[in-house]
């Protein structure tokens, strides 16, 4: 029901623009100078619209309109890579207020000074993944440490790892005997509720060796129930890449390691520049990229994956 109302959606939208498109082409033949303003308006609107649809029309992926599990975890450095891992959090979280996005923090650990460990989140709305699958990788920051009393350059990293958030098509039997499964207290806000009951949950999935919790629902069944969610999701993940590097292997495309793979540059002293390495995109105004313009950067790496499709 929720895949065929964004299609009702999305259908609905495009026939509003050609039926603007159609309003303003016959208005355009009137050659009426009163109506010149007004034509001017609605052509530099239907500009920007018509920019936006060009720029979903490529997201035409199997999962890109699905929601998305995004995840940051800091690299090494201590306090450093931490302060970075929560500059990331607040960009996606600005530019998912930016795209209306519901977003939920399921997890988050913070560190022990500033800045956190790691955060899981979900994020819902229309292409949710469809945007995010540009930000999976490492992020790099170079800047003067706020924390160095010697103002010394330092470089940090991050890792962000995102994946749809297929619930209804995943089917993976996952064995409980290759789950590790451990109850603690929520280190997080919730109150009293929360602290005084063991209602968060770290589930290990051994096989593979990954690691999820949930510590952000009221008790430990539906924390218990979301994680599962989560590693199945990231399971399915695992599976369907593996698919597609050995089918580009049969292709005799090369295959880039995508885990661990620095991805993006932001750095802010001894000059302001953000830049993507896959494309060579770049812009010089970091604030508003940190502050969560992300768009541009993303519709580039959208446009050379349907390049080299």
């Amino acid at each position: 029901m929720q895949r065929l109302s964004r299609l009702k959606e999305e259908a609905a939208l495009w026939e509003g623009v050609s039926s603007r498109i159609k309003d303003a082409l016959e208005l355009a033949e009137l050659e009426d100078e009163s109506l010149e303003a007004e034509l001017t308006t609605e052509v530099d609107s239907l500009a920007e619209v018509v920019h936006k649809l060009n720029f979903e029309a490529m997201m035409s992926g199997k999962y890109d309109q699905e929601d998305a599990i995004l995840s940051i975890h800091a690299g090494a450095g201590g306090t450093e890579s931490q302060d970075w891992a929560s500059m990331l959090l607040r960009m996606f979280l600005r530019w998912a207020e930016s795209h209306k996005m519901d977003v939920e923090i399921i997890d988050q650990t913070d560190g022990e000074e500033a800045g956190i460990k790691s955060a899981t989140l979900t994020m819902k709305g229309a292409h949710a993944y469809g945007y995010l699958q540009s930000e999976r990788g490492v992020h790099r920051l170079v800047r003067i440490s706020p924390f160095d009393a010697n103002k010394r350059r330092h470089t940090s990293f991050a890792l962000v790892e995102v994946v749809p958030d297929v619930q209804g098509d995943i089917n993976i039997e996952i064995n409980e005997s290759d789950l590790e499964i451990d109850y603690y207290r929520s280190s997080g806000a919730g109150g009293q509720h929360v602290q005084k009951n063991e209602t968060a949950v770290r589930i290990v999935h051994k096989p593979t060796g990954m690691v999820v919790t949930c510590q952000n629902e009221r008790s430990q069944l539906q924390n218990r129930e979301r994680a599962m969610q989560v590693l199945k999701a990231r399971l399915f993940d695992l599976e369907r890449r593996k698919q597609e590097e050995e089918f580009a292997q049969l292709k005799g495309d090369h295959v880039a390691v995508n885990f661990g793979s620095q991805i993006r540059s932001y750095v802010l002293h001894p000059y302001q520049m953000v830049k993507d390495h896959r494309t060579d995109y770049e812009s010089g105004n970091t604030g508003a990229v940190l502050d969560g313009r992300l768009d541009e950067f993303m519709e580039a790496y959208l446009r050379a994956k349907v390049g080299q499709s």
